[in-house]
């Protein structure tokens, strides 16, 4: 008898009063967490208001035909301060009563209306609209849907492994798509190239191949790395890079600032060779 006089609301839940001699369900009031004295002859049922989840399982037809089992969960929660009309109007077990059915039967309209190709790739945004429908329909009647999680969609393996390679050789065709475009573009870079060497190689003439020559010189002359410097035997003088013929089949543009600069450079040369030579008949003397 006691526990029918004194009822505990734990964390979490709220309690709905049946009163059997005073108008029935009280619906105007949700009695909280904590202790709560009632007549013996009044019920007080507890819901739990936190966010529960709901495993599900079903089978479905698609378009043509073919049974496609499905995996969900559903989170959801009742409305707290409509846990007396909830009561009223759909009682306690509402999950078996009212949710599954609903976000079921979105299930079975979204996959009714597809073939068994068309579920892998079915657009998210028509999922969630008709998810959104559902949740809607839920709401009045007093159940917050928190989230329709899809767990599994299992097609029949022989369909299953047919939609996967034609899907496996559809990427396949793209990548060799992608391919292609890549090697045209390279195609058109390497022709871009060509013509950029072809110009660069008439720009190069036996000028400009010079001043490029006596500049290596000067660069070459301020080093103070030791070095060994072959002195060339065309008209220029200067040393010897790479093959290029500076002789006298060449016409050389007579510029006064080139010639004070080659003269330069050649005064420069035949004094390094001099005090080179010095210095290795210095050092013979001192052996002998």
């Amino acid at each position: 008898m006691w526990h029918r006089i004194v009822i505990t609301v734990h964390s979490g839940q709220g309690g709905v009063l049946y009163r059997r001699l005073w108008g029935g369900t009280v619906v105007d009031r949700v009695y909280g967490e904590g202790i709560h004295i009632i007549f013996p002859f009044n019920t007080m049922y507890i819901y739990n208001c936190r966010v529960q989840q709901v495993p599900h399982h079903f089978s479905v037809l698609t378009s043509n035909g073919l049974t496609v089992d499905i995996d969900i969960s559903i989170r959801y929660y009742p409305e707290y301060d409509l846990l007396g009309v909830l009561h009223q109007k759909l009682g306690p077990d509402y999950v078996n009563t009212v949710v599954i059915p609903e976000i079921e039967s979105v299930f079975r309209k979204i996959v009714g209306k597809r073939d068994a190709e068309g579920l892998y790739t079915t657009e998210k945004a028509f999922i969630e609209t008709s998810l959104n429908q559902a949740v809607a329909r839920l709401a009045r009647k007093f159940i917050i849907i928190d989230d329709v999680i899809i767990k599994r969609i299992k097609l029949p393996d022989a369909v299953d492994k047919t939609i996967q390679y034609k899907l496996e050789q559809k990427h396949l065709a793209d990548t060799y798509k992608y391919i292609l475009q890549k090697e045209q573009e390279e195609i058109k870079r390497k022709q871009l190239e060509a013509i950029g060497l072809k110009e660069l190689s008439k720009a190069l003439d036996a000028n400009v191949l010079q001043w490029m020559a006596i500049q290596a010189t000067l660069e070459l002359s301020k080093s103070s790395n030791s070095k060994i410097i072959v002195i060339g035997a065309t008209k220029s003088g200067l040393p010897i890079l790479g093959s290029i013929p500076f002789d006298n089949e060449v016409e050389i543009i007579k510029d006064p600032q080139i010639e004070r600069i080659e003269d330069m450079a050649t005064n420069n040369m035949s004094s390094l060779t001099k005090t080179i030579n010095a210095q290795s008949l210095e050092s013979n003397d001192k052996n002998d």
